[in-house]
């Protein structure tokens, strides 16, 4: 004899009432459908009970109850097959009672309660049971309500889900964002910022959220552009173009003021009301140390380029004058002085396009062994005729080891320094040094004059710095330390100031692998 149903009449309340809890108390969806499914089998006195869910892809198990794991493992794969992603709800119950049916041997049988919302079959609950299907219309009636209900909440919480993952995504991409986010609410108060602004601002993040837009976005002097309230005076952002930027020097509560573009994108509600401004902050630091630098290079090289030319130009017209004749001597002098200035614009050249190959990455090493030591040697009998009364001694302990390296750019970086040598430092003693270490050889190359400045120091080795004391007293483009370094780097040793030094002067040093 088949069991009785349970008396819905007496139970309804609780059923709908526990349903109705699970709308307006349960938004994760998946303790939501759990517990939908538990009601679902206690209700309908099943043995065991799944609900699937509807996707554009196909039907999916999003929650079960009793049913043996091999079964799962068996529909899952089944319910995402293209052909079963066609079913309407019948359909799919019917395969539901088919399959319980021969899997139980004829033991079990099954109920499907669809789950419609918003006119939508947005799933089912299939509870599969030993007795057959036998439902009065009151009966009928209420699982009808029941699955409404049920749907309803799996709906909500979908809906949420969905909420909450864009948030998330918002959350992400705002925190991600390397620029400063602002967002305002129509009257200008700071609504939320990002990681990236509280960072650029200098302030915690509660110290800026809640505040007017005026009140953080202060700027230090005349900005380039109409500002946000000058813009608003002026109709924006009920404008034909509703982006706006501005460009200036954003005041900080501590100091320096920060170079910063701001760009400012309304949003509108549905009935086109002003709901929000989007403000993005962005460090334009090195735009403007970009723009400093082409003034400068400008200046300086117009500035280099100007005396050479100058002087060739001098002695060739002065060579070339018809009313006076010359003797050897005068002429030899003045061949040299040309051939000397001639050197100096070829040098600057091949400066310039050294420091462009690196900018491209295009700074290229041929590789040979090289005795650092018989270098040094070579160089300092070289320059010893333009250093005049100051002394070029090598110190290199008696066995220095040959390295790999590209010998035509080591000599560049040598020269270099050694130039400097000769250039700042009018007199005393001028030493290239080595030392030995197991991985690597370090180069040293020291003077006695009056050494480098504790403000210039971050700068020696920028473009085109040059220290204010020297720009009118000595020549230079200010890229010799620049490329000295960078050819040092492209083989993987590095080059510094030594400041730990005992003796007076500057003391620059550089290593390279062994």
């Amino acid at each position: 004899m088949l069991p009785t149903l349970p008396d819905f009449r007496v139970r309804q309340r609780d059923y709908l009432l526990e349903i109705t809890r699970a709308i307006t108390q349960e938004l994760d969806l998946e303790k939501l459908l759990a517990r939908i499914l538990r009601i679902s089998v206690e209700m309908l006195a099943g043995q065991a009970g799944l609900i699937a869910l509807k996707k554009d892809d196909g039907w999916r198990v999003a929650s079960a109850q009793k049913i043996p794991p091999a079964l799962l493992d068996y529909l899952k794969p089944l319910l995402a097959e293209e052909t079963v992603s066609e079913f309407n709800v019948n359909e799919l119950n019917r395969m539901l009672k088919s399959l319980a049916y021969t899997a139980s041997r004829g033991l079990l049988n099954g109920v499907g309660l669809p789950l419609v919302a918003h006119q939508k079959v947005i799933g089912v609950i299939f509870i599969f049971r030993n007795y057959p299907d036998r439902f009065s219309p009151n009966d009928k009636s209420l699982l009808r309500s029941f699955a409404d209900q049920a749907a309803s909440a799996v709906y909500n919480a979908q809906l949420y889900g969905q909420v909450s993952y864009e948030k998330q995504r918002l959350d992400a991409l705002l925190e991600s964002a390397a620029d400063g986010i602002l967002i305002l609410n129509a009257d200008h108060s700071i609504e939320r910022i990002n990681s990236a602004f509280q960072k650029l601002y200098g302030q915690p993040r509660e110290e800026i959220t809640g505040k007017a837009h005026e009140e953080i976005i202060r700027w230090a002097n005349d900005p380039h552009g109409a500002t946000l309230e000058e813009s608003e005076a002026e109709g924006w952002p009920l404008t034909p173009n509703a982006s706006l930027y501005v460009e200036g020097d954003l005041h900080r509560p501590d100091p320096p003021n920060l170079p910063v573009g701001v760009t400012y994108a309304p949003l509108f509600a549905a009935d086109n009301t002003l709901r929000n401004i989007f403000v993005t902050v962005r460090d334009i630091t090195h735009f403007r140390t970009a723009e400093q630098v082409k003034s400068t290079f400008i200046s300086v090289v117009s500035h280099e380029l100007r005396t050479p030319v100058a002087l060739i130009k001098g002695y060739a017209s002065t060579l070339r004058r018809d009313d006076a004749r010359w003797d050897r001597e005068i002429v030899e002098d003045s061949l040299m002085v040309i051939e000397e200035e001639a050197d100096r614009l070829s040098k600057m050249i091949d400066d310039l396009l050294d420091a462009s190959r690196l900018q491209a990455g295009g700074l290229s090493l041929s590789h040979t062994d090289l005795s650092i030591q018989n270098l040094a040697t070579q160089l300092a009998d070289r320059f010893a005729s333009q250093a005049g009364s100051r002394q070029i001694s090598t110190n290199f302990p008696e066995i220095f080891p040959v390295i790999s390296a590209d010998e035509t750019r080591i000599r560049q970086v040598l020269t270099n320094l050694i130039s400097n040598a000769i250039k700042y430092a009018p007199k005393g003693e001028i030493r290239i040094s080595g030392k030995a270490r197991p991985e690597q050889v370090i180069i040293c190359v020291s003077d006695e004059g009056p050494g480098i400045d504790p403000k210039d120091m971050p700068h020696i080795f920028d473009r085109f710095y040059r220290a204010a004391e020297s720009v009118n007293k000595t020549k230079g483009a200010g890229l010799g330390l620049y490329l000295a370094r960078a050819i040092v780097e492209a083989h993987g040793g590095r080059m510094w100031v030594d400041d730990a030094k005992t003796s007076p002067g500057a003391r620059i040093c550089f290593s390279l692998p062994r």
